[in-house]
């Protein structure tokens, strides 16, 4: 049974096989079919993969520096962001440089040990595709995205806080 995963906030299946997870080897040739990379692979194996015909991303570790892509925003078409441990956060920080300095616009991937707590503060963050941990269901996860309906901080999905929209209502 293939993956599952939410984007668009539908949840469906995932084509995209993602190498090298936990150190393990990438393959030559590379395998056909949509390929998420490590960040070291796309760096050392670019010109291979712009030619091979299939679509393709990268993925980065939470230490990994988002701008190692600033020059290929536009030609990556996902950029995935492994969360290792439901705790570390380092990935929101990835997701708003990428989205807000660097201004990638195609599918921003989050995945790893993440569940439905995690939804809602991802998407604030830019983020618009969601591998959840294999023991959470990302049907019932969905409804993540509506456990709040007031967002007092800005983001990169409401670029203003809460007191600067309101003011600009009042006047």
């Amino acid at each position: 049974m293939p993956d599952r995963i939410i984007r668009g906030r539908c949840v469906e299946d995932d084509a995209w096989q993602t190498l090298g997870l936990d150190g393990a080897e990438i393959p030559a040739p590379l395998p056909h079919g949509p390929l998420l990379v490590p960040l070291a692979t796309w760096q050392s194996r670019r010109d291979e993969l712009l030619q091979r015909g299939e679509r393709f991303g990268v993925w980065l570790e939470p230490d990994d520096d988002p701008g190692a892509l600033a020059s290929d925003v536009e030609i990556l078409k996902v950029i995935a962001v492994r969360f290792p441990k439901w705790g570390d956060g380092r990935g929101f920080s990835s997701g708003t440089l990428l989205r807000g300095r660097y201004a990638f616009r195609g599918e921003l991937r989050a995945f790893g040990d993440l569940g439905r707590d995690h939804l809602f503060h991802l998407a604030r963050c830019g983020f618009d595709a969601f591998k959840l941990n294999p023991r959470h269901d990302p049907e019932k996860a969905l409804a993540g995205f509506d456990d709040f309906t007031v967002r007092y901080q800005a983001a990169i999905d409401e670029p203003s806080p809460l007191f600067r929209r309101r003011v600009a209502n009042v006047l």
